[in-house]
């Protein structure tokens, strides 16, 4: 990874320190490395002069696997070791693959000494959109038709992760020359891309799904401690556990509102026979757009494969990894049925813990969301902070379609269509 980006202007120029590292195969590829891509951009003018037609694709693969976060908050626990025996079976072998996943992890000491952690790395993501046609009807059980591979060599970045307990965190993440920003001060989850302005989260703040994908095992472990586990299953030839959490009801309707409806937040932890380590982390969750006539239904799957774990100051943190996502569009006539599939690949190139000077006013949100805090609107209370979604002229239909996925994107969205 590269801190110092050239001056493609000037040979005897000084070299920039970068904010968020760079992969050195953007300065070893042509198709990336121009002074576009190396320069960050963080307003919808700038990146759509940029990226042009790549832009919809940009806006899709950020927005759906940048930041996304986990169902509802965590609750930190000091100690996880309850009695087994006091719950009822499926509860109590949830608990005890928790407890082996604490000691395969490192050990309740090792992981309670953790205050703080740093994380930097590189990804890759791509995306191909699928979608029914010709009289092809999803309920008729055929095959659906590839209608476009977009981009099919993927868009190359790299990330920057800060975390602070018990739930403070910061992320910025540049694929492409493309950036965006979230973040969690412990009250509101926050997100600022080029294409929208900074909005708050519906309902109460929650965890980043990155930091769960194998790179704190503290809070993977209090995530699964109100699980139960459901059986066995092999995931790319490895047996595992499987433990299930479904989001409170009370946390699903903080995120809705009068137009959309979470009707349900499911995720699964696969955690390893061999290793008792985290192997895989999948969740799903529907949402309904409420509209005159058809209702549209959005359901978005995610599936992460979490390898080479290494040991860091006596923790195992996963140093790689791979996440599948498919986001299918329903509710319609069969033509307006879509389905998207899209790609991330990451590695980690450096981990640390304990930052020293890491205190909670750098995990602030941005200045315009506070200002609105300050005249009155309240972020708790599912606010929107004067938040509206842009229209994007330059994409196709089907691409705009699944363009933004959090529930308040979606809301207006659907409204700009019955417009």
């Amino acid at each position: 990874m590269r801190t110092l980006c050239p001056n493609l202007d000037r040979e005897d120029g000084l070299e920039t320190v970068l904010e968020v590292p760079i992969p050195e195969e953007m300065f070893a590829s042509p198709k990336h490395r121009t002074r576009h891509n190396m320069k960050y951009h963080t307003d919808e003018k700038s990146a759509a002069s940029v990226f042009g037609s790549r832009d919809a694709e940009i806006q899709l693969l950020l927005g759906v696997v940048g930041a996304p976060l986990i169902p509802h908050p965590i609750r930190y626990q000091h100690s996880i070791n309850t009695k087994i025996n006091d719950h009822p079976i499926e509860a109590s072998m949830a608990k005890y693959i928790v407890q082996q996943y604490i000691a395969a992890a490192g050990g309740e000491g090792a992981l309670n000494s953790i205050d703080s952690m740093y994380a930097m790395g590189k990804i890759k993501m791509v995306a191909s959109e699928f979608s029914a046609g010709d009289g092809m009807g999803l309920n008729k059980g055929n095959m659906m038709k590839i209608k476009s591979v977009k981009n099919g060599s993927g868009e190359m970045g790299g990330f920057v992760l800060w975390q602070k307990r018990p739930d403070l965190w910061s992320i910025e993440l540049v694929v492409s020359g493309c950036k965006i920003s979230a973040g969690s001060d412990g009250k509101v989850a926050w997100r600022q891309t080029p294409w929208h302005h900074s909005h708050a989260s519906r309902g109460p703040a929650r965890p980043l799904r990155r930091s769960l994908q194998g790179l704190d095992p503290k809070s993977v472990a209090n995530l699964f401690s109100t699980s139960i586990c459901i059986g066995e299953k092999t995931v790319n030839e490895e047996d595992c556990f499987v433990l299930k959490l479904e989001a409170e009801p009370s946390s699903l309707k903080a995120r809705s509102s009068s137009k959309v409806e979470v009707m349900r937040h499911t995720v699964w932890g696969y955690f390893s026979q061999r290793t008792g380590l985290l192997f895989q982390l999948e969740d799903t969750h529907l949402l309904r757009i409420k509209a005159p006539g058809n209702d549209v239904f959005w359901e978005t799957t995610m599936e992460s494969l979490i390898l080479d774990y290494r040991t860091i100051d006596g923790v195992n943190i996963a140093h790689a990894g791979r996440t599948s996502v498919s986001l299918f569009r329903f509710g319609e006539n069969t033509e307006g049925h879509t389905r998207t599939r899209m790609e991330e690949v990451w590695t980690i190139e450096e981990v640390d813990f304990n930052i020293k000077g890491l205190s909670a006013d750098c995990f602030l949100p941005p200045s315009d969301l506070m200002k609105e805090d300050e005249m009155g609107h309240d972020v708790n209370k599912k606010s929107r902070l004067g938040f509206k979604t842009p229209k994007i002229r330059s994409c196709r239909r089907s691409v705009s379609k699944i363009m933004s996925i959090d529930e308040e994107d979606l809301e207006d969205y659907e409204a700009d269509e019955e417009s």
